[in-house]
């Protein structure tokens, strides 16, 4: 795991959306690092991440249940981020069945696993993760209704149940819905410090603590 708590510059922080992705998976890590930046400013420091959202073709999607969603910068921004937050959606088959998608979780994994870049997923955003081939040799967990069936997929071999969120390295992990807000405060403590973290965690009213599983 890298541990890079003081960032000579703004990580570059990329929210991966797509038609009917789930809006907490995707909302709540965006407001963490938000707020993280925001807070770090206030204080005098240097942002530590800069966060922007995009989909593969630039173009506008449609959240679950039918919130739009308008990508805050060109998907040429994946190729140069830290991180990517690869959220969830309840219709697996359409998700999984979406090829620009899983090319783009594809081109991330593929870069991260040089940089000492992250990519994470959130709820069963680590179906992708999954069809990626990014959860090999990795511990992982996904909303728990779903990791059995995630197992049965890519193998029981380090399925992770009853925690909120999963340290793997270049991959992340988090479970369902509101868990990607524990796993985002987390990477805020892994980039840029445990106060930064807690500080933003009372800032968005959140209750946290960083434990899960870390490997």
């Amino acid at each position: 795991m890298v541990d890079q708590t003081t960032p000579s510059r703004p990580l570059q922080v990329s929210i991966l959306l797509f038609d009917s992705c789930d809006l907490l998976d995707s909302g709540g890590p965006y407001e963490v690092f938000l707020t993280a930046s925001r807070l770090a400013e206030r204080n005098g420091d240097q942002r530590p991440f800069d966060v922007h959202t995009v989909t593969t073709d630039d173009q506008p999607v449609t959240a679950y249940g039918g919130l739009g969603l308008t990508p805050s910068a060109s998907a040429e921004v994946l190729a140069t981020s830290d991180v990517v937050i690869v959220p969830g959606a309840v219709d697996l088959d359409a998700m999984l069945g979406n090829s620009a998608v899983l090319d783009a979780v594809k081109a991330a994994v593929g870069r991260t696993a040089s940089t000492d870049g992250v990519v994470a997923s959130v709820c069963t955003g680590a179906f992708l993760l999954g069809e990626a081939s990014a959860l090999d040799g990795h511990n992982w967990t996904t909303h728990w209704e779903d990791i059995s069936l995630l197992a049965d997929r890519v193998g029981q071999d380090g399925a992770s149940s009853g925690v909120r969120w999963v340290d793997s390295g270049s991959i992340v992990t988090a479970g369902g819905l509101s868990s990607g807000i524990a796993m985002a405060l987390h990477l805020v403590a892994r980039f840029a410090g445990e106060d930064l973290a807690s500080q933003t965690a009372r800032q968005i009213d959140y209750d946290w603590t960083n434990t899960s599983l870390v490997t």
